[in-house]
């Protein structure tokens, strides 16, 4: 594609006015079906139910979060009993954190809401264009990883997809 048509299609700010558009829909869902919890809250949760025991700096990758904003996120779940810090390998001031019973009850309450935001994201989609469409979103986040300065973690980057 040509630099001027590829400018004038304009990707990059369709990605940016999609992403917080999904966003404001997911606090609108969210607010609407009443949960207790932000959807970036529940990002933290959804990366703890599928592995838990992450270091903050784990997390703050797998949810491309910068770490003061984790560290928030977490304060806040850890107060409301959805999340524990337990001490790391040599006792500093580096914790796991593990999801809580009480954190898994929250994540599956919400799931629902999470697969009907996704339900009505891609209404009158068809398959093979999801598909299309998730192939070409994987190679511009290869590329943009490429030329990134961030250290993505092999084991989490897999179930990002």
């Amino acid at each position: 594609m040509e630099t001027k048509n590829l400018l004038k299609s304009k990707i990059g700010l369709k990605l940016v006015t999609i992403g917080k558009m999904s966003k404001v829909f997911a606090l609108q869902s969210f607010a609407s079906k009443k949960h207790h919890i932000t959807p970036e809250q529940f990002s933290v949760l959804a990366a703890l139910a599928e592995q838990d025991g992450m270091y903050q700096r784990q997390i703050a990758t797998y949810t491309l979060k910068d770490r003061p904003n984790i560290t928030r996120i977490i304060n806040i779940l850890e107060k409301t009993g959805l999340v524990k810090r337990s001490s790391g390998v040599d006792k500093r001031k580096v914790f796991k954190i593990h999801i809580t019973e009480k954190g898994k009850q929250v994540y599956e309450e919400v799931l629902p809401t999470i697969l009907g935001i996704w339900s009505s994201t891609v209404e009158g989609i068809s398959d093979e264009e999801i598909t299309t469409a998730l192939k070409v979103l994987g190679k511009i986040r290869e590329n943009l990883s490429n030329n990134l300065n961030i250290q993505m973690d092999e084991e989490n980057e897999h179930g990002r997809e």
